[in-house]
């Protein structure tokens, strides 16, 4: 593919879109004249990726689904459209690389459905109980570690099981990753179907690319690490494999409990053994079933799997797995030394933009397109909320950084301590009870103040509950928020892990260390940062430090001060959460699909 190609798949829209729309338009006016029922509504709404919010009414938020990551201009410039027209005027990046709008009315929802279409968009099945968006490691196609280019696969995924009949009223939601090795940037360990290039030896001596499928894997209240379903799959049983995995989720997953639905509960119940049997038995006579998807997928026939480096799987020094040291204090040389990845098999040049806790506004979606335009870049959403371009080269770099400071988002972020991920929290999300975007602000402010924003190799993730939205589990340093109780009266807090990690095929969840009010939280988190800086030895990652200092509990234990509530009347700032106004009250709306 040409250098910058943007190439964006019809697939995503399917063959009656205009049809489509036009039923969601008039399901909606019959829902708001009252003729149809609230439950079916609800089913509805979600199918299409709109999302109820906790301040109920017609508010609502749109989940536009960007598989494996990949924007082009026009896309952004339509996001842009959106934010300005239907929404508050910026967007926010998830976790999954979708892009979410909040305070959408309900009536406008159609004319932004339609604005999406038009860019090639969609935000069907971006919630409900369906096949959410397929997402890929961000660097797909221009990292020297990986064993296959998994970007035309991930788009053949999304094509295949979009609008598929057997995706639309699963048990639960079902969500599929991508990597392209095992470093597992796609965080294919965390997923109900988690594919990862790999390479094995043949009888012969030759070398086959291909893939290992884990399954059942998953965070929320009771986190789950993904499991191998078998050594090697080959790239043209991959397809007829992930079905297979869909369809036993179908026939076994719980339908009477959605708390206990997921595929990772399968596991519980039928052990693994079991699982991977009845996965196999599927995909055995799967070739019987109509539009069997087995062999290679036209899309990836056209656009080709080639790795962009020596496709030998991971190296030794592999970008984010040892810390950053910055040295220089030059504006643009501190970017480029923490945002500039470079690829030494095949001298790839990446960059990433700085997006301060996943947040996008419209001017900021328009210069964007216009800076991926004028530098022939292919543009994707990471999953920890920022952007990269790729397919650049060395010449291009400080007019990128000259162009990302003009609009605030040149900051040295990407994989340092200041580049913390939260959900959108007790902002919109029924489920959450605290402010997880105030919080991550509060800690880039501290950590800022106390010189160690900068830090490398230690990642800071937050959620306002426990489904773990801001996958707080896997981060090193994460927090879950909850409601404490102090002086008889109700305040924010959160419980402090420390130690997660994702990487090398292979999942730890984080320990928990301490519980904090929440207006302690970033100066725990300035605590750790700090204590990690001074103590740690040369390229010493944080798992490392971690273990040799004790473990999450033992570190945890030097921070036990902060978890200290003042009465209301000697401080009621700590009764009051982030954004807030009014003392803190716990409030949980009605479940309608945690992401």
């Amino acid at each position: 593919m040409a250098k910058g190609a943007t190439t964006q798949s019809s697939g995503y829209l399917g063959p009656d879109i205009a049809g489509e729309l036009d039923r969601y338009e008039q399901t909606v006016a019959e829902y708001i004249a009252g003729e149809i029922d609230e439950d079916a509504f609800r089913v509805f709404r979600l199918n299409n990726g709109v999302y109820g919010q906790r301040q109920g009414g017609h508010n609502q938020m749109i989940r536009v689904k960007i598989p494996f990551g990949k924007v082009t201009p026009d896309q952004l410039e339509t996001l842009a459209k959106i934010s300005e027209q239907h929404s508050r005027g910026w967007g926010h990046l998830t976790t999954r690389q979708n892009v979410q709008f909040h305070f959408v009315d309900l009536q406008e929802t159609g004319a932004a459905l339609r604005l999406l279409a038009a860019a090639g968009l969609t935000s069907r099945e971006a919630c409900g109980d369906t096949v959410r968006n397929v997402v890929g490691c961000h660097l797909a196609g221009a990292c020297p570690q990986e064993v296959l280019d998994i970007s035309a696969w991930a788009d053949a995924a999304t094509q295949y099981f979009l609008r598929s009949a057997y995706a639309q009223r699963l048990p639960r939601k079902f969500k599929i990753n991508f990597s392209g090795c095992a470093v597992d940037c796609g965080q294919a360990m965390i997923n109900d179907v988690g594919v990862v290039a790999v390479n094995r030896t043949n009888d012969d001596g030759s070398t086959e690319a291909g893939f290992r499928v884990f399954i059942a894997g998953g965070l929320g209240a009771n986190p789950h690490p993904a499991q191998a379903l078998e050594d090697f799959t080959s790239r043209e049983e991959l397809m007829p494999t992930i079905e297979a995995c869909l369809r036993t989720f179908d026939h076994y997953g719980n339908r009477d409990n959605k708390l206990r639905a997921r595929m990772k509960w399968l596991v519980d119940t039928m052990g693994i053994d079991e699982l991977r049997e009845r996965v196999k038995k599927e995909r055995k006579f799967l070739r019987a079933a109509w539009g069997w998807p087995g062999g290679i997928p036209d899309v990836v026939k056209a656009h080709g799997d080639t790795p962009a480096g020596a496709g030998t799987g991971p190296m030794v020094n592999v970008p984010g797995a040892v810390p950053v040291t910055l040295m220089r204090t030059n504006p643009f040389d501190r970017w480029a030394d923490a945002n500039v990845v470079r690829g030494v098999a095949n001298s790839t040049v990446s960059a990433y933009a700085y997006c301060d806790i996943g947040d996008i506004t419209t001017d900021q979606f328009r210069a964007l397109a216009s800076i991926q335009r004028d530098f022939n870049a292919d543009v994707r959403i990471t999953n920890r909320q920022n952007v990269v371009f790729r397919d650049l080269t060395d010449g291009d770099i400080r007019g990128l950084y000259e162009r990302l400071d003009e609009i605030g988002m040149a900051k040295p972020g990407a994989e340092l301590a200041r580049d913390v991920v939260a959900c959108p929290g007790a902002d919109t999300c029924n489920l959450a009870v605290t402010q997880s975007r105030g919080l991550a602000s509060a800690i880039g402010e501290e950590l800022d103040k106390a010189g160690l924003a900068e830090v490398g190799g230690v990642r800071v993730n937050i959620s306002g509950c426990t489904n773990s939205c801001g996958q707080h589990h896997i981060s090193d340093i994460g927090f879950m928020g909850f409601e404490r109780r102090a002086h008889g009266r109700s305040a924010p807090g959160y419980q402090m892990l420390l130690g997660g990690r994702l990487t090398n095929t292979e999942v730890e969840f984080g320990g928990k260390a301490t519980k904090v009010p929440a207006k302690s939280a970033a100066q725990a988190v300035v605590r750790v940062v700090q204590r990690y800086s001074d103590e740690r030895t040369a390229n010493e990652t944080f798992a490392t430090w971690l273990d040799r200092s004790g473990g999450a509990e033992k570190v945890g234990e030097g921070l036990k001060d902060l978890d200290i509530f003042p009465t209301p009347e000697e401080d009621p700032d700590f009764y009051v959460d982030f954004g807030e106004t009014g003392p803190y009250v716990k409030e949980v709306g009605e479940s309608e699909c945690a992401t």
